[in-house]
């Protein structure tokens, strides 16, 4: 039981280390939106398509931030009969707010064909912010590295004491921008757990609602604000998965087994 808790803790990292990785693009309609004000009733997955490509960010997410992410919400859809072994574990963390850095930078420009053709465009510095966030979830000494894989920029390795991996990869994705102070990301990825008798996987989504806050009246303002829910769901290889689909739409659809929704503040560093 321990180790499958420490699993499900990662289940909830994983989905906030996935908040720093999203892309751009704009839709015509707003299911995003309408999927974050539905919370807690989902019945499936978000309307998504594969990820292709890095992910970028609108230019008023530039430079570094201080991040102040407070779970205040969480919810298990399916209980009694689906409960995840972390669900009541991960309940200490109701309201406490955590912080840590962040910070986007401009795309390496991969040639010169690049640079006359395409617009800078601005990406999260992936590595540093998810070993930001590893730490301040499961302390300084418990993470020993995070790496991105250089010819995928969508699958990322956490590395922990006592041979533990985490290995993410964005499967897909979709994006809203219905006002230039908001944006709407919706991410569906595989997650990976390496350091047991034999490998867990599953799947996480992180649907994001960031808006760009007026010009800060103080020091303390925050200048970004975000409502971020995370949804777990069961892989198929779990015994419980054709207990989680959905048969309110025409292709069965799996629910989550776990959702946490966060209140996110994004502040300059003093």
């Amino acid at each position: 039981m321990a180790k499958r808790k420490w699993k499900w803790r990662l289940v909830w990292l994983g989905g906030l280390v996935l908040l720093w990785l999203f892309c751009s693009g704009v839709a015509v309609a707003a299911p995003l939106a309408d999927r974050v004000s539905q919370y807690p009733n989902w019945q499936g997955k978000p309307p998504v398509q594969a990820a292709r490509g890095d992910l970028v960010y609108p230019d008023w997410f530039a430079g570094e931030w201080l991040v102040t992410t407070t779970l205040v919400d969480l919810v298990a859809p399916l209980a009694p009969d689906i409960v995840t072994p972390g669900f009541e574990s991960n309940q200490a963390f109701l309201n406490q707010p955590i912080q840590f850095r962040v910070r986007f930078v401009e795309q390496p420009r991969r040639s010169m064909v690049s640079v006359i053709r395409a617009p800078q465009q601005l990406v999260s510095d992936r590595a540093y912010n998810g070993m930001q966030l590893a730490k301040a979830y499961l302390g300084e000494r418990a993470v020993l590295a995070v790496k991105v894989d250089p010819k995928n920029p969508n699958r990322q390795i956490t590395l922990m004491r006592g041979d533990r991996q985490l290995v993410s990869t964005v499967a897909a994705r979709a994006t809203e921008s219905m006002a230039a102070d908001q944006f709407i990301t919706s991410e569906v990825f595989k997650q990976e757990f390496r350091g047991a008798p034999q490998i867990y996987f599953n799947e996480v989504e992180n649907t994001t609602a960031y808006t760009k806050q007026p010009r800060a009246t103080s020091p303390d303002s925050p200048m970004i604000s975000a409502d971020q829910i995370t949804a777990v769901y069961l892989s198929p290889q779990e015994p419980d998965y054709f207990k989680t689909l959905s048969s309110e739409s025409i292709l069965p659809s799996p629910r989550p087994v776990a959702l946490y929704r966060y209140q996110m503040t994004l502040r300059r560093p003093q």
